[in-house]
């Protein structure tokens, strides 16, 4: 940690100015937020793992409401965002309206140490959604065992390897350039899902059914595919409930899962030191929310859609089927992929894979851009090296928050690839980011009583209404959502999230960030500086 020049005063912060610059736009945080609550990558793999345990439930039903329950945590943030618009996010909110210490320990630890086991989570997505179908679709079989290779302990070391370069070198262009990929990433997905929209609005539940079973025995060799897994299916006991809009308690159950997606679309909050009218609450909130309901039609429509042409107990008994690892097809049967059998045309197959990658390739610098300002803003602080705080001059990178994201995220991607035991530690991942988002919860309901003041000169303190403040409300309705979230999580082996071994690890790392803060409040202090001041300053912009 450097100290001051000698006679110079140690000051809080650590310059007069972040360096950073306001360069992204309302649009950039609409689709940011679109990109973050990502139905194609994050969706339907999450669907994939909610038909056996809650059988009774329904998708439908399970996404709206939890697309209204997630609404109430947009305006909470949005409120918190407006009210302290820096870079940092939960960071610095919990930081100055609850606790220097705790604000520190929930932020680092959800915002930095945790996203680190995202990276696997990243990768496996690329690989079952990328280098699979198109293994699959092209026959190779190269490396050994074709498709089936990027399942193994060196294919998914490879992919971890790749989706973490990949989110390095866009989150290493800068806001600038990071907006512009992300915009031309998401009219291209779009692009891709109105085909896919196309090809199950204009074809025939019978015309899916021939073309999925020549194309399954074209590319892999089996015969009545269709059948097959409605039999593979039945035959492990599960069976799919009628597509509906009902009924509701089982379908609450679903929440959790819908979560895996939908929890997301304050992933930007911690960027609003770099995003034009971060005091506007108007505009805050329509970033959010507009990305957040974009993602929530377009899920909407493709469970329609499946329901329609692909049959709903087909995709269900599928999904099954991939759950228990008991899958009729050597590959997960991404449903997008399936669309594009509807074509008997390789070089259309594969061109559609490819532009429904964008999804994903306009995603991945989600992995560690919002982190780095997390990492920047402790920083900034003293809490952490001053170097985390550095900003490249040219793009305004924080290059060293990025080195502690990209460096420890490689070797934990080693670790995960070559043993199965560590792989169950990431099941908390979403847990952990939940816990940091109730804190700031929390900080929202308390704000105007602990820092009245603040309260009272923040545009949120101005939207009401019939008179009542929305944004403390919306924070109390977010705390249910998290709390009730939070219960069903470890109290329901269903959800495989209260796993023994990843509840240890995840407290290792909340151990980690007390030991980092301890240390660094120590050796502050032996340079003049208190870091117990935090809360009371507000960072320079």
């Amino acid at each position: 940690m450097a100290t001051e020049a000698v006679g110079e005063t140690p000051t809080l912060f650590l310059r007069k100015a972040t360096g950073l610059v306001r360069g992204w736009s309302v649009r950039d945080s609409i689709i940011y937020a679109c990109l973050a609550t990502n139905f194609v990558t994050l969706g339907i793999y999450a669907f994939a793992a909610s038909a056996p345990p809650f059988s009774n439930g329904q998708l439908l039903t399970s996404v709206l409401i939890s697309a209204v329950w997630v609404s109430f945590l947009v305006i909470a943030y949005a409120g918190l965002i407006v009210t302290i618009p820096r870079a940092g996010g939960d960071y610095v909110w919990q930081t100055r309206i609850l606790n220097s210490g705790l604000g520190f320990v929930m932020a680092a630890t959800g915002w930095w140490f945790i996203l680190w086991l995202w990276a696997p989570i990243y990768g496996n997505i690329l690989s079952v959604q990328f280098f699979q179908p198109i293994w699959a679709t092209l026959k190779w079989t190269w490396p050994g065992g074709g498709a089936a290779w990027f399942g193994t302990k060196n294919g998914i070391f490879v992919v971890t390897l790749i989706t973490i370069a990949l989110a390095g070198f866009l989150v290493s262009i800068g806001m600038a350039g990071y907006a512009r990929v992300q915009k031309w990433c998401f009219i291209g997905g779009l692009i891709g899902f109105a085909v896919v929209v196309g090809l199950l609005l204009f074809n025939s539940h019978a015309s899916f059914v021939s073309s999925f079973n020549y194309e399954a025995h074209n590319l892999f060799g089996v015969s009545n595919a269709y059948a097959a897994t409605n039999a593979a299916a039945a035959k492990i006991g599960y069976t799919a409930l009628p597509f509906g809009f009902g009924p509701l308690g089982p379908s609450l159950l679903l929440v959790p899962v819908m979560m895996f997606f939908l929890l997301w679309p304050n992933w930007g909050a911690t960027l609003y030191g770099e995003i034009r009218g971060a005091s506007d609450f108007k505009r805050v909130f329509t970033g959010m929310f507009v990305g957040l309901w974009i993602t929530v039609a377009c899920t909407v429509i493709f469970l329609l859609l499946m329901a329609k042409t692909v049959g709903w107990a087909f995709y269900q008994n599928s999904n099954a089927l991939t759950f228990n690892v008991k899958g009729v097809l050597p590959i997960w049967p991404y449903p997008f992929m399936l669309a594009g059998w509807l074509v008997h045309n390789t070089a259309f197959q594969l061109i559609l894979i490819l532009i429904l990658s964008l999804w994903f390739f306009g995603w991945v610098g989600t992995l560690f851009l919002s982190s780095t300002r997390v990492i920047f803003a402790a920083a900034f602080d003293r809490v952490l090296p001053d170097r985390a705080a550095e900003v490249s001059e040219k793009r305004k990178v924080p290059f060293y928050s990025l080195i502690l994201m990209l460096a420890p995220a490689v070797i934990l991607a080693a670790i995960y690839a070559y043993s199965t035991t560590f792989r169950s530690y990431t099941l908390d991942a979403t847990l952990v980011i939940a816990v940091t988002y109730l804190f700031s919860a929390i900080a929202v309901v308390l704000l105007p009583f602990i820092k009245p003041d603040l309260w009272r000169a923040s545009p949120a303190s101005r939207i009401k209404l019939f008179g009542v403040q929305i944004v403390p409300v919306a924070g109390v309705i977010t705390i249910g959502l998290l709390v009730f979230n939070l219960v069903e999580w470890l109290s329901n082996d269903n959800y495989f999230v209260n796993n023994h071994d990843s509840l240890i690890y995840m407290g290792s790392m909340y151990v980690l960030a007390i030991v980092i803060f301890v240390i660094a409040r120590i050796v502050r202090s032996r340079q003049g500086i208190d870091l117990g001041l935090i809360n009371k300053e507000i960072p320079v912009e």
